[in-house]
């Protein structure tokens, strides 16, 4: 870290400790030249994720957007809010870890039926019928002939 005084690339931590509620860091150091005291405050860099919309458009993940969705989907439904909360946090680690900058609504459609399949099925039918835009009552049938396999 270079000094704040002198520009010396050097310097020794002092003190460390949370700031911020715990967001970040706070550090003390002393340059190791001139050895004046200077802080220095370390955070964690987000990383914003971009979503592309079958359209081409681009915004900004929400989680209360697909949130609503799959609460939506389990309307009346034995899922715990715990659960939803637990597919949600499962697909943004998903996402983070892939290193993209950009993921398709296409990806994280399939992310959520693939949980929710796991979960409730009549909870995935429900959010398969609005994600996947079924054309006519034949289409239907096969996503739920395919689930029955």
């Amino acid at each position: 870290m270079r000094c704040y005084y002198c520009g010396h690339l050097e310097s020794k931590v002092v003190d460390s400790r949370s700031a911020e509620d715990g967001t970040a860091i706070r550090r003390r150091r002393e340059c190791l030249q001139c050895g004046k005291r200077f802080t220095t405050y370390e955070k964690i860099e987000c990383v914003p994720i971009i979503v592309i919309k079958k359209d081409g458009s681009r915004q900004s993940y929400d989680r209360e957007k697909l949130q609503r969705g799959i609460l939506n989907s389990c309307a009346n439904r034995p899922v715990p809010l715990e659960e939803i909360d637990g597919i949600l946090d499962g697909i943004e680690t998903e996402i983070h870890n892939s290193l993209a900058r950009e993921v398709s609504s296409v990806q994280i459609g399939q992310m959520v039926m693939d949980r929710l399949r796991l979960i409730d099925e009549v909870a995935y039918v429900r959010f398969a019928s609005v994600y996947k835009q079924f054309k006519d009552i034949e289409s239907f049938k096969e996503e739920l002939e395919r689930m029955s396999r």
